[in-house]
Formats: C-alpha cells, sequence, structure tokens
C-alpha cells in the first residue's frame, strides 16, 4: 500500500509499510517524535540524479539516525533542518562508529505530518570531516507555518521533527508560545523537563547554554550521588566533544524536545570548560597554556556547530565563531542572541563572590565592544513590541551580604557594571517599547526588575528579568518560599526564587508577556511530572515583573535554617564545579 499517492517509488527506496500508521494530529506527533522511525509515511520518490555527486550510497548495518533531528534559527522563509548519523554514539574516535566516507542523505519538508503534500526535498551530504553532520538551510517557505521534515539515508529513516516558521516581517502574528531553559549536566539527572517541554507544544525554544558539561565521570558530583555517568574523558580534543555532545544527544527526551519546535541556542561556559573568559581558562585548567586552550576552543566550537541547527554563518573559524545574532518574530519580538563568553574580559578579583572594585571599571566589558555595539544599533533600529535578550548570565544585580558592604559574583554582570549599564542605557535612549532578558546559569528560577540604579530603591524600573532553572544541574534542589529568601530581602528588586529544576513558559502576544516557572520534583528518577510553581506577567508598556500565581509551599518537617545557609546553599547550587 503506498501512502504518497502521487509519485513513483524511487528504486533505492525500501518497500513502502504493509500497514498504513493512523493520521497524526499535532498533540500525538509531538508525543511520539523521537521514540520511534517511520512512524509517517514512506519517502516519496527523489530523482536517480540526485545522488549522482556523492556515487551510489553505501549500505548501513543499523539505525544511523541514534541522536535525533532538530531545526533552529527560523525567520519567515525558512530555518536550518540538522541531523548527525551515529551508528554508536559513545565510539571514542567521536566519529559514531561511521564508516569513513561520504553519505547522501534525503530530506524532505512537508505541511502536513504524513508527508502527503512535500514542499521542499532535497539531498545533503553527511561528510567523516563534519562528523557525519547535515545542515540544510532553507529558504522560499511560507510564513507563519508549521512544517513537519525528516531525513533517510541508506534505507533508514529518520524521526519526524515539527518546526515553524516565522511570521511576515510586517505581521504580529499569533500569540508566541516561547520556552526557554538552560544547563543539563547529564550525570545529576534524568532529562524529564526535556520531555515535559515537548509536551507543553511550544513554537520556540531557547537554550541558554551549559548543554552539556565537560567533566569526566566522578568529578562533579551532587548529594546523594549521580544517577548516571559521563563517557570518556574531561572533554579537550574533538573527538571528545564529539562522543559527550554524542552521549547527550542520545537522550531520547532530549531528542523529543529537538523534534518538537525550533531552537535558537548559545553556548556558555560548560560547553568548552568551567568559567572560561576569552582566551583565558579557568584556573586550575586542564589546558593552562594559552595555545592549548585555544585549540581546546576550536575543538568545542566545532563539535558545537557539529551538533547545533545552526546557519552557516555560525561555521567556526579556528577558535572564533559567530554565535551572536538577531532573530525576528515579526512584528512581535526580536531575540538578541548573546555571547558573554567569547569577547569578555577576565573575570575580576579571582572569580567568586567578591566585594571588588575593579567590578566597576568603565573599560571592563562582558560583551565586547562589536557586539555592544550590534546590539545597541539593534535597540535604534528595532520596531518589535518586545525586545528580548537571550543571553548566559545573571543582569540583575545580585548582593548576598547585607549592609554597607557589596559582595557580587564576578561572573555574572554584576561582574561587568559598566558593560551593563551601558547596555540598560542603550534600550532607554532608543526607547525601546518592552526591554526583557532571558537568563540561564544559576540553576534556579528567578524573576525580577531591572533598575538604572540598584543601589538606590526608589531608582526607576527600566526592564525586566526572568531567569530559568536547570534542566538537571545541581541535582533535585528542593522547593522553596520566595517569601523568606534572604537574596529578595538584601536585593527588593528580585522579585522570585525557586530551587528545583524544570524550564519557563511564556506566551507572548501584544498585550503582555506571560512567564509560567515550570518545576519537576525530582530528577533522580525519570517520569516526574511537570507542574507550575509561579507565573509572571510583564504588561505591555510597563517594565518590571507583576506575580499573578504561587503555588503555595510546604516547608519539609524539622527544616531549619538561618538565613546564611540559604545564601550559602544557593551560592553553592551555581558553581559548577564542587
Amino acid at each position: 500500500m503506498r501512502l504518497s499517492g502521487d509519485l513513483p517509488w524511487h528504486p533505492l527506496e525500501r518497500p513502502p509499510m504493509a500497514d498504513a500508521p493512523r493520521a497524526l494530529n499535532r498533540r500525538s506527533f509531538l508525543v511520539t517524535s523521537g521514540l520511534a522511525v517511520g512512524t509517517a509515511a514512506a519517502v516519496t520518490g527523489v530523482p536517480g540524479t540526485a545522488h549522482a555527486a556523492f556515487g551510489r550510497p553505501g549500505t548501513l548495518p543499523t539505525d544511523p539516525f541514534t541522536l535525533g533531528v532538530a531545526s533552529g534559527d527560523p525567520d519567515s522563509e525558512g530555518f536550518v533542518l540538522w541531523t548527525r548519523l551515529a551508528l554508536n554514539p559513545l565510539a571514542e574516535d567521536g566519529l559514531g562508529g561511521m564508516p569513513d566516507k561520504t553519505y547522501p542523505v534525503e530530506w524532505q519538508v512537508s505541511s502536513d505530518a504524513r508527508f502527503r503534500r512535500i514542499v521542499r526535498r532535497g539531498v545533503a551530504a553527511a561528510r567523516p570531516g563534519s562528523a557525519h553532520s547535515v545542515h540544510v538551510e532553507l529558504r522560499g517557505l511560507r510564513p507563519g507555518r508549521e512544517y513537519w521534515y525528516r531525513f533517510r539515508v541508506a534505507g533508514h529513516l529518520s524521526p519526524v521533527g515539527l518546526t515553524r516558521t516565522a511570521p511576515r516581517a510586517d505581521s504580529f502574528g499569533p500569540a508566541l508560545a516561547m520556552a526557554f531553559v538552560s544547563c543539563s549536566q547529564f550525570e545529576h539527572g534524568y532529562f524529564t523537563a526535556y520531555r515535559r517541554l515537548a509536551e507543553e507544544q511550544p513554537d520556540l525554544i531557547l537554550h541558554l547554554g551549559d548543554y552539556q558539561y565537560e567533566y569526566k565521570k566522578g568529578v562533579y558530583n551532587v548529594p546523594g550521588g549521580n544517577v548516571r555517568d559521563h563517557e570518556g574523558p574531561e572533554t579537550v580534543t574533538l573527538a571528545d566533544y564529539r562522543q559527550r555532545h554524542a552521549q547527550y544527544k542520545s537522550d531520547l527526551d532530549l531528542q523529543a524536545a529537538h523534534a518538537a519546535a525550533p531552537w535558537l541556542v548559545v553556548f556558555d561556559d560548560h560547553e568548552v570548560e568551567n568559567n572560561w573568559a576569552d582566551e583565558v581558562p579557568e584556573a586550575g585548567s586542564d589546558t593552562p597554556d594559552p595555545a592549548a586552550f585555544r585549540e581546546r576552543r576550536a575543538a568545542a566550537f566545532q563539535a558545537y556547530y557539529e551538533n547545533m541547527p545552526l546557519r552557516r554563518s555560525s561555521v567556526p573559524k579556528g577558535y572564533d565563531m559567530q554565535l551572536y545574532r538577531r532573530v525576528r518574530w515579526g512584528r512581535l519580538a526580536n531575540f538578541h542572541m548573546l555571547d558573554t563568553r567569547q569577547f569578555r574580559d577576565d573575570q575580576a578579583c579571582g572569580d567568586g563572590y567578591k566585594d571588588c572594585a575593579a567590578a566597576s571599571d568603565p573599560a571592563r566589558s562582558i560583551t565586547g565592544a562589536a557586539q555592544e555595539k550590534w546590539l545597541l544599533d539593534g535597540f535604534r533600529r528595532s520596531g518589535a513590541r518586545w525586545d528580548v535578550l537571550g543571553q548566559q548570565v545573571f543582569f540583575a544585580q545580585r548582593d548576598n551580604t547585607a549592609g554597607p558592604v557589596k559582595k557580587t559574583s564576578m561572573d555574572a554582570w554584576d561582574g561587568y557594571v559598566a558593560s551593563r549599564d551601558r547596555i540598560t542605557k542603550g534600550w532607554l535612549d532608543a526607547e525601546v517599547r518592552n526591554a526583557v532578558v532571558l537568563t540561564g546559569d544559576v540553576h534556579a528560577h528567578w524573576a525580577s526588575d531591572l533598575k538604572a540604579n540598584y543601589d538606590d530603591p526608589d531608582s526607576a524600573v527600566v526592564g525586566s528579568e526572568l531567569v530559568c532553572s536547570s534542566i538537571t544541574s545541581g541535582g533535585d534542589g528542593a522547593d522553596s518560599d520566595p517569601a523568606s529568601h534572604p537574596f529578595l530581602t538584601i536585593n527588593p528588586h528580585l522579585r522570585f526564587y525557586n530551587n528545583q529544576r524544570g524550564y519557563v513558559l511564556t506566551r507572548i502576544d501584544k498585550q503582555e508577556m506571560k512567564a509560567d516557572f515550570t518545576t519537576l520534583p525530582t530528577v533522580r528518577t525519570p517520569g516526574a511530572a511537570a507542574s507550575v510553581k509561579a507565573t509572571f506577567v510583564i504588561e505591555d508598556r510597563v517594565p518590571g515583573v507583576k506575580q499573578t500565581y504561587l503555588r503555595p509551599y510546604a516547608a519539609p518537617k524539622a527544616r531549619t535554617k538561618s538565613d546564611r545557609d540559604i545564601i550559602q546553599e544557593t551560592i553553592e547550587n551555581e558553581t559548577a564545579r564542587p
């Protein structure tokens, strides 16, 4: 029985399935995507000349789509499609057990889940030099539409992914369901939060860094012990980083999230090494020599590009990579995706939480001059309802000491005060309508008002910051009572805190941005349910966050902690290396 119904079978394709699958709707697609192969229709015909440039496709003994599929960087005409072939994802050489040859990978894009209406198709080369990864950039599609996609190679059919184009540049389009996540340490828990996120059916997912971690087994541990282990040594070489990415991508929950929606990705530190800054490795690095660290950075960037749905503009050039970029979602939102690692000055005063005068040095920058100019130009030219900064580290001031002495994190924007002030002044001078900063890194949920002067409680509120917790990093954490957290008392512009794992799901329309801070009770065992801990709303032209829902806090029995204990627990939860 042939399901395509319009084109003849290509002679190299496997026979059509004997039984037609049930019709797929969007919900059933998202739940099953990434779990099974070939659940839609068999691939429709592709002209035989499509293989001419590559020779005849070789055979592969088992399914090579073990790392799933992904899409990213959408605009109003298209997006990037991604996959990577791997027969043995954990192969020590990082090449996934693939033969040393180039494979022609067929791809299809359809306007329906059963692939009855194919709108684009083609063949891409999966080459050994790129770890058999495939990036397909598409143009000429219709704006504001959902599309399904899949790949085929050597008789094997990939899982199906769902993606979409942005609205027309002159259109607001419907409300946008956007989620953002960060910090997924494989050893610290199961990626259930990714599964639950896929089930939310978002239109767009932002990953704000620490997608994977560099440590070898047994180095970065959580109370109660890690629930699973990293394969291989600490990642230093290209083979190491390729193997580590493949281990993470093998997780079916992560595959489901990638297949559910297009992603916008930026890295933070652990994609290379903890707390690196430009060409400066962390203290105690496995690659302390500057030349060796540059080689390590180049290897990390190449593996990152190979494993992410990024455009050709982000192909690394040695140890440099163009990651900051702007994605427009019609007139509704501009997403300014930042890079706060590659161009920053080294952390002041030896890193950590410090009372550090150098943090206010006007010459210091977390973005570098070129990126700062690009961002400020983007503010001046923006006509969007919402200008959203997708970035890595805490933006608002967080003083951890009551009284006149100020101790803040040198790894966050607090360590680059003048840089933060210039960015804030930039969106005020440009009269940006709604400035919202999205943040990862700190393994906890936060919401805060952004101030013109954080040391003056009466200073104007000039923007909003939403911070997502980790997917797994730090282990389970615990529910917490935001009303009693001392950080919120010391810093009244900080409005919310929760130390469980999870993600933030937003709904953005012309009137407001609503953010549901979603948490899981545990990541030590798979399958936990997700629930909303708190909801905050940012109203159009009203900077700052407003809480509209908070799930009651139930304190554990016989649990008593001093304010200092709570602050120290928060700081330790954010510290990457034990």
